[in-house]
């Protein structure tokens, strides 16, 4: 299918609100811990999605449907909300938007090696020359433009945070693509309509399954974390602008556009979208926090571009 001006909008809104989530995250993160921000996010997410995915567990039926798929869903709603944004906005208290959209851009680098690990996937020439670029674009990155001094550098600890965090969205990505066999055709929940028509869930509803379950992980995170090191929330209403648009922006609007679009032009060609994060990112942080991005943001964000590019070569 080819890019109309409609698509074109739908595949750069999310990168844009997925650097926003960054910069809102670094501006938010001194007033309230990161991980009861992530369980704050996903809280009022999962109230709005209960009024706009309901269907999904609006009967015993379909709420066994879920119970017997619990386990997958539960690794889902780990890796994909538990722990990814948790992870995200703890690099934050660290590093940089700019670092940790560059770090998070490297994407297709950990699918390769999730694939190959996990789901006994080869990968090809191309695809292993592309991920070689990108990570010499994270270690351009990890070690601040010093390649040759990479051994002596201190990572900032906020960057190795990140690169957990990009693991786990490869592990949910592979989850998603190579789900069980209970997910999967005929065998996947289905709802049944008034009119008797059966079909399977639409986003907002497995989004709200996946939702029910990261919850549980990321509340017992936060739990841990008031434990571990308690800290009061800073209240204020530009925290309380900061949340609305986290659920709203990155959270809701974001996973809808993406979705969609993906559909339409499939991921290789939103892949190159995606890196607009990094950009919009540099440009969103010189505006709003005063960090210019350096020589080494742009020589890193060309070489992430290039593998990808090379690795989505046929």
């Amino acid at each position: 299918m080819s890019l109309t001006p409609r698509l074109v909008a739908m595949l750069t809104l999310p990168p844009l609100l997925w650097a926003g989530n960054a910069v809102v995250g670094r501006l938010t993160v001194p007033h309230v811990p990161p991980m009861l921000l992530n369980a704050m996010r996903w809280s009022v997410v999962l109230l709005v999605l209960l009024v706009i995915g309901r269907q999904a567990i609006a009967t015993a039926e379909r709420r066994a449907d879920i119970l017997g798929r619990w386990r997958h869903l539960a690794l889902v709603g780990l890796l994909g909300m538990g722990a990814y944004n948790a992870l995200q906005y703890l690099a934050l208290t660290t590093s940089t938007p700019i670092n940790v959209t560059l770090i998070a851009a490297s994407m297709p680098l950990w699918m390769l090696l999730v694939g190959a690990l996990f789901f006994a996937e080869r990968p090809r020439l191309w695809q292993m020359i592309g991920a070689a670029l990108s990570l010499v674009g994270v270690m351009t990155v990890l070690g601040r433009g010093q390649l040759s001094t990479l051994a002596d550098v201190h990572f900032v600890q906020g960057d190795l945070y990140m690169l957990a965090a990009a693991a786990s969205w490869a592990g949910y990505s592979w989850l998603l693509a190579r789900p069980p066999a209970s997910m999967v055709g005929s065998a996947r929940p289905q709802i049944t309509e008034p009119d008797g028509r059966r079909r399977p869930w639409t986003w907002q509803e497995f989004m709200l399954v996946q939702t029910l379950f990261g919850i549980v992980w990321a509340s017992s995170a936060a739990g841990i974390e008031a434990v571990v090191a308690p800290r009061p929330i800073e209240w204020s209403p530009g925290v309380v602008a900061a949340i609305v648009y986290i659920v709203i922006g990155p959270s809701l609007m974001a996973y809808a556009f993406w979705g969609r679009a993906v559909a339409a032009v499939g991921p290789t060609t939103a892949g190159i979208f995606a890196n607009l994060t990094p950009l919009f990112a540099a440009l969103l942080s010189t505006a709003m926090l005063g960090e210019a991005p350096h020589g080494y943001h742009v020589a890193a964000f060309a070489l992430i571009v290039a593998g990808i590019l090379v690795s989505s070569r046929r």
